[in-house]
C-alpha cells in the first residue's frame, strides 16, 4: 500500500499506474521536434502568410520567428533539463507560480496542441485531396470542407486525426520509430524541392521584397512582416512537444537541450529557404491556396515531381499532427496527475505505459475541431496560444533563478535576464500583431477554463505551491 504521506506526484513517480515509459533519446527528441515544426507551417501557412500579410518578405517573418524562438528555446532547455517531467510549461509554471497560474497555462496548452493538430489535419486533407484528384478521385464538396468553407465536414481531416490517435494509443516507442522514419523522408523531399526550385527561380517576383502597405495594419509593409511572423509562429510549436517529451527521456538532463536547440536550428533554416523559393516561383498573391507547395511545383513543370512533393507534404503533415497529438495527451496526463482533471486521464496502460484515456479524448475532440473549423481561423488561435506559453516559460526561468538559486541546472541560459527579457518582449510584440478576434477567442477559451477550475480543479488539486 502507498504511504499516505506521499504526494500525488511522488506516488506517480513510484508507480501506481501513473509512470510513463522512459524510452526516448536525443535523436528521437530532435525527430519529435522536426515532426512537430515541419508541417502545416511549411506546407500550408507559408502560402497564406505570403499572400495576405508579408509577400516575398515572408523569409524575414521566419527569421523574426526563429530569433524569438531561439531566445525562448534557451529558456526551455534550462527548464526541461532541470524539471524533466511530462507537462512542459504547465509543470514549470506550477513549480514557480503555483496552482491557479499552472491551470491557466495548462488550459492554454490544451487549446494550443489540439488546435495545432487540427490545423495540420486540415492541411493534410488539402494535399490528400489534391493528390487523389490526380488519379480521378474526388470527394463530394460537403464531405471535403468545413462549414465555414462551404461544406458540412472535412472528412479526411477527421480520419487522419483518429488514425494517428489510434497509433499513439499503442506505444510511445512505436510511434517514435514511425515518426523518425517519416521525418527523414519529409526533410529529404523538402531539400529536393528547395534544390530543384532554386534552379527555376524568377527573381523579379521578389520585387518589391516588402510590398507597400495597403493602409491597414498587417496588410503588407513592415507591419505585414510582423503579422506574418505572428501567424506562422504556429510552426514553432514543436518546442513545446520536445519539452513535454522530457519526462520520457532516458537521460533528460542531456537530451532535452540537444532536442530543443537542434530542432530549432534545422527547422528555421528550412523555413527560410522554403519561403524564399516559394515566393520566387509563384506570385505571392496567388499562394493563398490549400496546397501552395504543389502549386509552385506545377510552375516548375517537371512531370511526376508534383506527385512526389504532395506525398512529401502528406508525410510532413502526418508527423506534425502525430507529435501535436502526442504532446497534448501528455499535458492532459500532467494536469490530471495533479488532480485538476479527473484521475482517469493520468492512468497509463500497464504494458505500453501510454495514457490511453487521455489520448482517446484528445483524439476525438481534435477530430471534431479539424472537421468543422477552417484552417485560417485555426492557425491564428494556435499562434496566440503558443506565444502566451512562451512568455511564461521565459518568466519562469527568471522566477526560479530568484526563488531556487541553488537548484541543480544541467543547462543554464546565458545572460539570463537579457535573454529571457528579450524572449518575453519578442513574444508580446508578435501577440500584439495578431487580429483582435484572435484575442477574443483566447479570452473565451480561458474563461471556460477558469469555470472548470472553479467547479472541479480547485477542490481536487493534489499539490501545493511548491509542486
Amino acid at each position: 500500500m502507498a504511504d499516505p504521506a506521499m504526494t500525488r506526484n511522488e506516488r506517480a513517480d513510484a508507480g501506481e499506474g501513473r509512470e510513463l515509459a522512459r524510452s526516448l533519446t536525443a535523436p528521437g527528441l530532435v525527430a519529435i521536434g522536426l515532426g512537430a515544426t515541419i508541417g502545416a507551417g511549411i506546407f500550408v501557412l507559408t502560402g497564406t502568410a505570403a499572400a495576405q500579410y508579408a509577400g516575398p518578405a515572408l523569409s524575414l517573418s521566419f527569421v523574426i520567428g526563429g530569433i524569438a524562438c531561439g531566445l525562448v528555446g534557451l529558456c526551455y532547455a534550462e527548464l526541461a533539463a532541470m524539471i524533466p517531467e511530462a507537462g512542459s510549461t504547465y509543470t514549470y509554471t506550477r513549480a514557480s507560480l503555483g496552482r491557479l497560474p499552472a491551470w491557466i497555462i495548462g488550459w492554454d496548452l490544451v487549446l494550443e496542441f489540439a488546435v495545432a493538430a487540427a490545423t495540420v489535419a486540415v492541411g493534410w486533407s488539402g494535399y490528400a485531396q489534391s493528390l487523389a484528384a490526380e488519379f480521378g478521385l474526388h470527394l463530394p464538396p460537403a464531405l471535403a470542407r468545413a462549414p465555414g468553407d462551404g461544406g458540412l465536414v472535412n472528412l479526411p481531416a477527421v480520419g487522419i486525426v483518429l488514425l494517428l490517435s489510434a497509433l499513439l494509443m499503442r506505444a510511445t516507442k512505436q510511434a517514435s520509430l514511425v515518426n523518425g522514419l517519416l521525418v527523414a523522408c519529409k526533410v529529404a523531399i523538402i531539400l529536393a524541392f528547395v534544390g530543384v526550385g532554386a534552379a527555376h527561380l524568377r527573381p523579379e517576383l521578389w520585387h518589391p521584397f516588402v510590398p507597400e502597405n495597403t493602409g491597414a495594419f498587417g496588410a503588407y509593409g513592415w507591419s505585414g512582416v510582423f503579422r506574418g511572423a505572428a501567424v506562422v509562429f504556429f510552426a514553432f510549436v514543436g518546442f513545446e512537444t520536445v519539452a513535454t517529451a522530457a519526462g520520457e527521456c532516458r537521460a533528460p538532463q542531456r537530451d532535452a537541450p540537444v532536442g530543443l536547440i537542434g530542432s530549432l536550428l534545422i527547422t528555421t533554416i528550412l523555413y527560410v529557404a522554403m519561403a524564399a523559393v516559394l515566393t520566387g516561383l509563384v506570385p505571392y498573391r496567388d499562394l493563398n491556396v490549400a496546397d501552395p507547395v504543389a502549386k509552385a511545383v506545377d510552375v516548375i513543370g517537371l512531370s511526376g515531381f508534383s506527385t512526389v512533393i504532395k506525398v512529401g507534404a502528406l508525410i510532413g503533415l502526418t508527423t506534425s499532427a502525430l507529435t501535436a497529438l502526442y504532446g497534448q495527451s501528455r499535458i492532459f496526463f500532467a494536469i490530471a496527475r495533479d488532480g485538476l482533471l479527473p484521475e482517469i486521464f493520468c492512468r497509463v496502460h500497464p504494458v505500453t505505459r501510454v495514457p490511453v484515456a487521455s489520448q482517446l479524448v484528445i483524439g476525438v475532440f481534435t477530430a471534431g475541431v479539424a472537421g468543422l473549423v477552417p484552417i485560417d481561423v485555426l492557425g491564428e488561435i494556435v499562434s496566440i496560444g503558443t506565444l502566451l506559453a512562451f512568455c511564461l516559460v521565459c518568466a519562469t526561468v527568471l522566477i526560479l533563478r530568484r526563488t531556487a538559486p541553488d537548484r541543480a541546472r544541467p543547462f543554464r541560459v546565458p545572460a539570463v535576464t537579457l535573454t529571457a527579457g528579450l524572449g518575453i518582449l519578442s513574444c508580446v510584440t508578435l501577440m500584439a500583431a495578431l487580429p483582435a478576434d484572435t484575442w477574443i477567442r483566447l479570452a473565451i477559451w480561458l474563461a471556460i477554463g477558469l469555470a472548470i477550475y472553479a467547479g472541479y480543479g480547485r477542490r481536487h488539486a493534489g499539490f501545493s505551491r511548491s509542486g
